[in-house]
């Protein structure tokens, strides 16, 4: 369906922001949750969606076994088990899904979508949604804000997207959200800009730049630092990110010092001195980087043997992946603690968290990271947008499909500690609850389960005021 609209003038300068009454929307449950375990079984040919769009996946039958990180029982799941229709191909008419993703030095976002896709490719092979596969559109992008809004020019405009699903950037909030309300979309996405917790028409399913740093101070609080140094990436939005955490430590009567660095960073050496000398033996030191520009700084403390010369080291939930805990080695555990965002992997062996890793073994190949926080946000945001398309009645429009996203109430999934909802709010932040995890064993353990995001950051305080 092709969509006539204005786009520059859409485009520029930002909404302003509208009250509205949350009407009580029925309960729904995510199917995955539901998955049965399988025998090892063959499985039909398979196809793929589209990510700009992908390559076809493999067409071998995949089962995987997995086996919980607590002992030696194992299962075996069936990719089958992603769509109604097990090993029938879904041949209608396409149902196209866009997402605008950053990928570039030292940010790349680019598993989410990448996830998201191998989710769908699962999906069409296995029936489709009523006999319809997704089909994926992912714009990439270098922070460019004219760059950022071509590409929703794009989806909308060309590729007749429906729904935006798999966002994850540092801009596209701020630059589409007038788009998004204008045309009536309801994005699903992850992101680190401001405007996609605080606006109506985005909700995402991770906490967040801001909201996992508040997480990551929270336990360095926990642990009674005396001080702590929080790091990131002097990207847009980096003031924001560090906003909560600074309330934080002022409600905890604890000093906190914030730092930016350019990325990628070239001397991690001296990143890694600065940051301990402004600690101290008694502090913290918490980082928010991708994966890659954190391992930097690590392994530039470790060279130097400044491991030990803080009480704590963290990060935020970007580093919450087994690459990085089997690349730092042994002399990190319980040393590093990382916030994470969605129920850690390690020891899961539900059906759900099966199905994760079989569908990332046979499908994911374009997921870089593997095993971790993004390729499961990625996958939670394929399964919530598969739920609520099986919910929503054909024809396919952008009116039917994101009416079924924003009508998302109490979808369960194994990987969240709460029921996510989209819900008719102001603002949404409805991921608030955190894990903290360190390496051990070249895995991410859990070190303290389900703990709330406080209200010691204003923004929380906001949604539970609207939310509750």
């Amino acid at each position: 369906m092709k969509h006539k609209t204005d786009l520059p003038n859409l485009l520029h300068g930002f909404p302003t922001q509208h009250l509205a009454d949350p009407p009580r929307l029925g309960r729904r449950w995510c199917a995955a949750v539901l998955c049965s375990l399988l025998a090892a079984a063959a499985l039909a040919a398979c196809g793929s969606t589209s990510s700009s769009p992908s390559s076809s996946a493999p067409s071998a039958s995949t089962t995987l076994a997995a086996s919980s990180g607590g002992g030696s029982t194992e299962a075996a799941v069936s990719t089958s088990s992603c769509g109604p229709k097990p090993g029938v191909t879904a041949t209608g008419t396409p149902i196209n899904i866009g997402a605008i993703a950053t990928k570039q030095p030292g940010t790349d976002f680019s598993d989410i979508p990448n996830m998201v896709s191998a989710y769908f490719s699962c999906v069409n092979d296995n029936g489709g949604i009523n006999g319809h596969p997704l089909k994926l559109f992912v714009q990439f992008d270098q922070t460019q804000p004219a760059q950022i809004a071509a590409a929703a020019s794009q989806l909308v405009s060309t590729n007749h997207v429906v729904g935006i699903v798999g966002a994850f950037d540092l801009l596209e909030c701020t630059i589409d959200q007038r788009l998004w309300t204008h045309l009536g979309f309801y994005e699903m996405d992850a992101g680190t800009a401001p405007e996609c917790w605080s606006t109506p028409n985005s909700a995402p399913i991770n906490l967040g730049a801001r909201f996992s740093i508040d997480g990551a101070v929270q336990y360095a609080l926990a642990q009674h630092v005396d001080k702590v140094v929080f790091d990131t990436a002097n990207t847009p939005g980096n003031g924001y990110f560090s906003a909560g955490a600074v309330e934080l430590a002022r409600a905890a009567h604890i000093p906190i010092t914030t730092e930016v660095e350019n990325v990628p960073i070239n001397d991690a050496n001296s990143v890694a001195l600065h940051l301990v000398d402004q600690a101290g033996p008694n502090g913290a030191v918490v980082l928010g980087f991708t994966p890659p520009e954190a391992l930097s700084i690590l392994q530039a403390a470790q060279r130097l043997g400044l491991e030990d010369r803080v009480k704590e080291w963290g990060c935020s939930s970007p580093c919450a992946t087994d690459f990085l805990a089997k690349t730092l080695g042994p002399k990190w555990e319980h040393k590093l603690f990382v916030n994470t965002e969605l129920t850690p992997p390690d020891g899961a062996n539900t059906p759900e968290f099966q199905l994760y890793r079989a569908v990332l073994a046979k499908y994911g190949h374009n997921v870089s990271g593997g095993i971790g926080s993004f390729s499961q946000m990625g996958f939670v945001m394929g399964e919530f947008a598969v739920e609520a398309l099986e919910h929503a009645k054909p024809p396919y429009t952008v009116k039917s499909v994101n009416a079924a996203f924003k009508g998302i109430t109490d979808y369960h999934s194994d990987m969240l500690c709460r029921p996510w909802t989209y819900g008719a709010y102001p603002l949404h932040i409805p991921n608030s609850v955190d894990y903290t995890t360190t390496p051990e064993g070249g895995q991410m353990r859990t070190v303290q389960g389900c703990t709330p995001i406080p209200s010691a950051d204003p923004q929380i305080a906001q949604y539970h005021k609207v939310a509750g």
